[in-house]
């Protein structure tokens, strides 16, 4: 695979569970970069961060209520 020297990096925020055709939606984005060829693709876990506004987002929440089921 040829890369050209000027590239875009392209970055897509979603939560996990996010569904598209009952399939996580970061999966179904990854396997639809592979087939375009582009250059490659990652997936990370963020379990904290914040944003313009400072408001804090964090998974502990989310997971203290599946475990108290």
């Amino acid at each position: 695979m040829h890369l050209p020297h000027d590239a875009l990096l392209l970055r897509i925020f979603l939560g996990e569970s996010d569904r598209w055709e009952h399939k996580p939606l970061y999966e179904a984005i990854v396997l639809k970069a592979r087939e375009l060829q582009m250059a490659g693709a990652t997936v990370l876990r963020g379990p904290m961060g914040f944003g313009k506004t400072s408001h804090l987002h964090t998974a502990k929440i989310l997971r203290l209520s599946m475990t108290c089921r």
